[in-house]
């Protein structure tokens, strides 16, 4: 078979119901990039444990994003690998500011700790056999969300809208907007956190913004 010389050369390895994936794609939409999808069926094949996914990505997890020579395998590094690459305007990943740089890296890492108390209880109320200590995680992902919303609120406070102290939103926004808006499949409740629900919705509004199963428009 000829070779397709029109794909996109971006290529993301992924699965529609991952919110990690979903992030990834989210920032595609956003930045109006092409990419060629690539699908890899987590449940119930279990491809990304399969031995041409594990030559890819050795720790078998969801997204992968290979763009040209580069081949990064983990969501928080896809945001920031496409931020730093393909965003002419350098607004969602700022760096002129070391504090800001710091602030952003933090909130990665809070995005990272979203998916391991929050994507963890979706992961066992969508798969009965994922055994995890789901109360553990629930509990853990409230402090997480009960800091979140703390946050934001006293930003809403000073006139600020996203997770840094900038005009506009930065890929740490998108990297805890999945795992936050599909909580309550894990059974976490977002009823009591209003400053988080505004922030989603703000994020809603956000132009290229596309939705995923669970996750609806404004």
């Amino acid at each position: 078979m000829p070779l397709n010389t029109d794909a996109p050369a971006v290529e993301l390895y992924e699965y529609e119901l991952s919110a990690d994936s979903y992030k990834a794609r989210l920032l595609l939409s956003i930045l109006g990039m092409p990419y060629t999808p690539r699908l890899v069926e987590f449940y119930p094949a279990r491809e990304h444990r399969s031995d041409w996914f594990l030559a890819l990505n050795p720790r078998g997890e969801l997204p992968v994003l290979v763009d040209g020579d580069v081949t990064i395998d983990d969501a928080q590094r896809v945001l920031v690998h496409l931020a730093t690459a393909h965003d002419p305007s350098g607004n969602w990943y700022p760096r002129g500011d070391p504090a800001d740089i710091d602030k952003l890296s933090m909130w990665l890492a809070f995005a990272a700790a979203l998916t391991k108390t929050c994507g963890a209880a979706r992961l066992h109320d969508a798969l009965l056999h994922h055994h995890i200590d789901v109360a553990t995680c629930r509990s853990d992902a409230l402090e997480l969300l009960r800091s979140l919303d703390e946050h934001l609120w006293f930003g809403e406070q000073e006139g600020q809208a996203w997770l840094l102290p900038r005009t506009e939103p930065t890929v740490a926004d998108i990297a805890c907007f999945p795992d936050v808006a599909l909580a309550e499949e894990g059974g976490i409740a977002l009823d009591e956190f209003g400053a988080i629900r505004r922030w989603g919705d703000r994020i809603r509004a956000i132009s290229g913004f596309i939705t995923m199963p669970g996750i609806f428009p404004r």
